[in-house]
């Protein structure tokens, strides 16, 4: 009686996650939320939704799931982002040149509400390829505490924004990210010498640190001719 009573709970939240998907509340291409939050959504415990999950995934409504999120990938290498997408693609031996277009404190009073503070630093930053072809384009929103403040007067260290936030005490610790295919505007198309309309992927990311304060919102652009989303999942054999 215990195993069906289980077996009709995981079958509501797969019914459930069904219908979300194929309605729309669940796009294609986006990662389902974390599991505490739809462990808490639907009302069930962690088993159970692993459960359902890997029914979907049997069923192919989902295709990979992973607690780590998405690994990017260059030219099909994968990045070690701990330092940096700079020395990330430094690494791959990738001759690609970062170009700073932008780094100054800016005021947005309509974010507020979402990060406590409406003081913020600003950097956009664009890589090239040795051809002159740019491939990525990326702005980041800061807090402007906490030392970062000063960041407009004595820029980056190493040229590397994961160096230098964490030099300030700033070490990113957990946060969420969207990632999708859209066209481009024509001031983004402008800085990135492509028609306006060009399809490029667009990731968004807000990351908090060890304490829980915000450290970083960051939107990038990326040429899909040459970065890839990468997921592993499941335990290696």
């Amino acid at each position: 009686m215990i195993k069906q009573v289980r077996f009709n709970i995981k079958q509501r939240v797969v019914d459930e996650l069904v219908h979300r998907i194929e309605s729309g509340l669940l796009a294609d291409g986006h990662l389902l939320p974390g599991e505490d939050q739809l462990a808490q959504e639907l009302g069930v415990g962690h088993s159970t939704l692993r459960a359902a999950l890997a029914e979907l995934e049997r069923r192919k409504y989902i295709a990979k799931r992973t607690e780590g999120g998405a690994i990017v990938t260059y030219d099909g290498i994968t990045l070690d982002q701990h330092n940096g997408w700079t020395q990330a693609l430094a690494s791959t031996g990738a001759r690609i040149h970062t170009e700073l277009l932008r780094l100054q404190a800016i005021e947005r009073p309509d974010l507020a509400h979402q990060f406590g503070l409406s003081q913020f630093i600003t950097l956009e930053r664009r890589r090239r390829r040795d051809d002159g072809t740019a491939i990525s384009l990326e702005r980041s929103l800061m807090p402007a505490t906490g030392g970062l403040e000063g960041l407009p007067r004595v820029g980056l260290i190493d040229d590397s924004l994961t160096i230098t936030l964490a030099a300030y005490g700033f070490v990113g610790d957990r946060g969420d990210q969207w990632i999708g295919a859209e066209p481009l505007n024509e001031e983004d198309a402008l800085l990135l010498g492509r028609p306006a309309g060009t399809v490029f992927l667009r990731a968004l990311r807000t990351t908090y640190d060890r304490n829980g304060r915000f450290m970083e919102l960051v939107e990038s652009w990326l040429d899909p001719l040459h970065f890839r989303m990468y997921h592993s999942f499941g335990t290696p054999s």
